[in-house]
């Protein structure tokens, strides 16, 4: 049951990578990719205040409501 949980965790994280549009500005270049996100999480670890976690976390809340409101809007 775990491995199956933590299996659908990672596919559901890859699809955010997918979301986000790396996989096609980086031509799916999987270094091109973990190289982007090692960047984003050593800002993040030098953020003290953590200004850009809480950027990163409103960002993502608007695009997944923006999201929701036009899957609303279509359905």
């Amino acid at each position: 049951m775990q491995r199956r949980e933590r299996t659908r965790h990672l596919i559901e994280l890859g699809g955010l990578v997918q979301k986000a549009g790396l996989v096609d500005l980086t031509d799916d270049d999987r270094a091109t990719i973990y190289g982007a996100l090692l960047e984003l999480a050593g800002r993040a670890r030098n953020d003290d205040a953590g200004d850009t976690l809480a950027l990163w976390k409103r960002r993502g809340k608007r695009a997944f409501d923006a999201e929701e409101a036009a899957r609303e809007g279509t359905a």
